[in-house]
């Protein structure tokens, strides 16, 4: 029940609120419509979308990405409350989650969405106006008030020990695993992280070996090469709890993940013979290694040259930004195969083997070389820089056997990669949250606890919504991955909009910490980090909008 005399929104606004909801998504469906219309038709060149003009209204382009992440992360809450409706599960909490964000994002819609704390997309960008409709205009002005949002907190302080604020509409296997998964972050991580951080250490090969116990390497890698088979759905889910626990966990996955997905979708036969049970059960720890000094995000112009010397090959160039590089058997080495190439035609893929070095020494093999890259979060792992001098690959390693198909296959790996990165963001967010809640549970300013304060209370309430909806935008990725689905704009949509949520959430669970918060003894500290990495990599916030608005124009 709420605290201190709380009483919940107007039941008469509450009562039909399913359907009010659901009445303002044909007007925002509408309004993403008429935006990719005005902007492709000042893009287009003979028809086609010029890459030069997109680039040029790069604000437009990126501020219809955003609307777009907009409108699907609507449809995505509405689809959650009516599914957890139909299950009788829509309670006091999901209510009014539904209620604050539709009047959140919908305010935001119309009045401008932030890209960051400095940008700014509005309709008028895109040569839009917009009178909202009757159920539009009511929940722009009743649905986030001081009051909903209060009422909110008084139902997540009794929240009963469930594992999210608001019921997730997952089913009953995936919550058996988010349980498992939430239960040992508790135990076996969050005691220890803030000193893995603060020490810089690689996370303990126990955590590695129990996670290879608990299947987390070989979650969606099929049972005929020694995985277990299971769905992206599941993956998310992992990913969520272990990052909930501390991002570098939550991440190791990631790695196995990426590789699994390149020899999957590109590799021949015997390559997924060799290499996926191997990866499966963790005995194979693998590496991405694709990133130089001067590409970035620029990947077709990488530099570092694969040449074929007898059977094999010999690798010569510079990586970057490498991550778990140290104690990994095999590298996924992005290179340029062919000579007479300067763009993504020449790149291959490269399954290079090495022997697992240690902190004090990363790199044993003959013509290998590097070094750590300190870094403000995102420790546990470590990242690197990866110097090769004629490295030797066995030819076999050729992933495919076939030359120039390394970007093609690389590609491929995105969609994956990128639901994955959005659970991780949802994960850090609700650490966030949780961190942020507790802290204002327990101090006391002025006679009462820090969370009785409105704008203290505002933040925690908002943090959930958000969190909500980016969750529910990356299952929904989720879920069109494991129906075969082709689904890179969603998955840079959960992407795109979970990274800012975590970032938000961190910010401001350190702003309710006060003093605190700066000190490094303090969790939140960490989370602020580690959230910061969210918006770079697996595609920088601007990539990722600027890819996303490319596909909206196709």
């Amino acid at each position: 029940m709420p605290h201190d005399g709380q009483s919940m929104p107007d039941p008469a606004f509450l009562a039909d609120l399913r359907t009010l909801t659901a009445d303002t998504l044909p007007e925002v469906e509408f309004l993403l419509t008429e935006a990719q219309a005005q902007l492709k038709g000042e893009v287009s060149v003979s028809g086609k979308v010029s890459a030069a003009a997109l680039e040029a209204r790069q604000d437009q382009a990126h501020a219809l990405s955003w609307l777009a992440t907009y409108v699907e992360g609507l449809r995505q809450l509405q689809a959650w409350a009516d599914q957890l409706a139909a299950r009788g599960a829509f309670g006091p909490m999901e209510t009014l989650i539904l209620q604050i964000g539709f009047g959140e994002y919908l305010s935001q819609i119309a009045g401008g969405i932030p890209m960051s704390q400095l940008e700014i997309a509005r309709l008028a960008d895109l040569g839009l106006t917009w009178t909202p409709g009757d159920a539009a205009a009511r929940l722009i002005a009743g649905g986030n008030t001081q009051e909903s949002r209060a009422a909110l907190v008084a139902c997540m302080r009794d929240n009963h020990g469930r594992a999210t604020f608001g019921a997730t509409g997952l089913d009953e296997e995936l919550e058996m695993i988010r349980d498992q998964f939430r239960r040992y972050a508790d135990e076996k991580v969050i005691p220890f992280a803030q000193a893995w951080h603060l020490k810089d250490e690689l996370i303990p090969m126990e955590i590695i070996q129990d996670l290879a116990g608990m299947g987390v390497f070989g979650l969606t890698i099929p049972e005929s090469y020694g995985g277990f088979g299971l769905s992206k759905a599941s993956m998310v889910v992992v990913s969520e709890e272990l990052s909930r626990g501390y991002i570098g966990v939550g991440s190791l996955g990631t790695r196995s993940e990426i590789a699994a997905e390149l020899i999957l979708c590109g590799g021949t036969e015997e390559q997924k013979q060799k290499w996926l049970p191997g990866l499966a059960s963790g005995e194979i720890l693998p590496t991405a290694v694709f990133t130089e000094p001067n590409t970035g995000s620029d990947l077709g112009s990488l530099r570092t040259r694969a040449r074929k010397v007898g059977d094999g090959w010999e690798i010569t160039g510079n990586k970057t930004w490498i991550t778990h590089a140290a104690r990994t058997h095999v590298m996924t080495v992005l290179a340029r195969s062919g000579d007479a190439t300067s763009d993504y035609r020449g790149l291959s893929m490269f399954l290079a083997e090495k022997t697992p070095g240690t902190d004090a020494a990363p790199f044993v093999d003959p013509g290998l070389s590097g070094g750590e890259i300190e870094v403000l979060g995102y420790r546990g792992m470590k990242e690197y820089t990866v110097n090769f001098d004629g490295f030797a690959v066995k030819g076999e390693n050729l992933l495919g056997g076939v030359e120039g198909q390394g970007f093609k296959q690389l590609m491929q790996t995105f969609e994956s990669a990128r639901i994955q990165t959005a659970a991780r963001a949802v994960g850090v967010a609700q650490s966030a949250l949780e961190t942020g809640m507790q802290y204002a549970l327990d101090r006391t300013q002025f006679g009462k606890a820090l969370i009785e304060f409105p704008r203290v209370a505002g933040k925690l309430a908002m943090m959930a919504v958000e969190i909500m909806i980016a969750r529910q935008l990356t299952y929904f990725s989720a879920w069109q991955k494991d129906n075969d689905k082709r689904c890179d704009l969603e998955a840079g949509m959960a992407k795109l909009l979970g990274a800012r949520v975590a970032w938000a959430a961190a910010d401001n669970a350190l702003q309710i910490h006060g003093g605190n918060g700066f000190a490094l003894e303090y969790r939140i500290s960490r989370i602020l980090c580690d959230a910061r990495i969210l918006n770079i990599f697996e595609g920088a916030a601007e990539i990722q909008a600027q890819v996303i608005a490319r596909r909206l124009l196709d």
